[in-house]
């Protein structure tokens, strides 16, 4: 009898455990899209940020409740609807990445990578999926390196090409659109409404929405990634406190990054992506303040959607498949993706 109770509380203690992780993970989850939670990003006074904001369901335009945005969240604050939860973006859970610039790896531990300005490195590499990201800078005569925020992404699948990048801009005005997107070289028009929605033709399965009238986006590509962007500049206060040495005539806007994902091979590698590896043993010191990432070169690119890094995985599998049939290679998302 005693052991029967002891595993009872096990398993009551694990089912805790299970639902703290599915929580944090929850605006990122894919479900079916007649359950799928809304979720609604929201900026709080600069004066208080403590002030109370509604929490409206997109689904049946009902406010359910309102919530408070603490000032955890230096810039923005998002609620998931209708259960009312409410999270930074830059909260610690696997897939984030956010300011100089702080990685959150699969195995939940934390992480800086600070790359070089104005060039472009591998994030995540993967048999049918790359991403690169653009590093901008600054640099401080007082160190031996830049300080680097990600400025745009470039992702590549199938034979497309999609860009999600921060304009750059000299003062910042939050209530201006500072987010740029185009695909396959074509610029998106998403209209300024929370809830807009954008998805090609040419391949369905990708979508961009936006959660915030301005600056905040989802991009999903159906079974393989979610990605929430939010461009968001550096303060005069963000500079005074890291001594960043930013100037009038640029914001540095930059993009703070949420990412899931859902269909990687246990071959994955990249800045962030080798942290999805089974494989994958964190060699950094996890108790120091700033754990650092280095081996740059092994993630340096030459361009934006090139897919050159030493670490590069892209297009691995179809090459192999394509030598071992004697045909052409066979992407894993194909533009009739339903």
């Amino acid at each position: 009898m005693a052991t029967t109770t002891a595993m009872q509380l096990l398993g009551r203690r694990l089912s805790c455990c299970c639902l703290l992780v599915a929580v944090c993970l929850a605006a990122f989850a894919v479900v079916p899209s007649a359950s799928q939670p809304s979720l609604t990003v929201a900026t709080p006074s600069s004066k208080n940020k403590n002030t109370q904001l509604k929490c409206t369901n997109t689904k049946t335009n009902r406010t359910t409740c309102t919530v408070n945005c603490n000032n955890r969240c230096p810039h923005k604050c998002l609620i998931q609807c209708p259960s009312c939860k409410t999270f930074c973006l830059c909260d610690f859970y696997p897939g984030v990445s956010c300011g100089d610039p702080r990685f959150t790896g699969a195995d939940g531990n934390n992480f800086y990578f600070h790359g070089k300005k104005d060039q472009d490195f591998c994030v995540v590499s993967d048999a049918h999926l790359h991403i690169n990201a653009h590093f901008i800078g600054k640099r401080n005569p007082a160190m031996s390196r830049d300080f680097t925020w990600i400025q745009a992404l470039g992702i590549r699948f199938a034979h497309h090409r999609l860009y999600v990048g921060a304009v750059k801009t000299a003062k910042w005005d939050a209530a201006a659109d500072h987010l740029t997107i185009a695909f396959d070289d074509e610029d998106v028009a998403l209209p300024r409404f929370v809830g807009s929605r954008w998805a090609p033709p040419t391949a369905p399965a990708l979508s961009v929405t936006r959660t915030a009238q301005v600056n905040t986006v989802v991009v999903e590509l159906r079974g393989v990634f979610r990605i929430m962007a939010n461009v968001v500049p550096i303060t005069a206060e963000d500079s005074r406190i890291h001594n960043y040495g930013v100037t009038d005539d640029d914001s540095l806007a930059h993009l703070d990054l949420g990412f899931k994902f859902y269909d990687l091979t246990d071959d994955v590698h990249g800045v962030l992506g080798q942290t999805y590896r089974p494989d994958y043993v964190n060699k950094l010191d996890v108790k120091s303040n700033m754990p650092v990432m280095g081996g740059a070169p092994d993630y340096l690119s030459s361009g934006l959607f090139s897919a050159d890094c030493a670490v590069a995985r892209f297009g691995r599998r179809q090459e192999a498949a394509a030598a071992s049939i004697g045909g052409p290679a066979i992407a894993m998302v194909t533009d009739d993706m339903e």
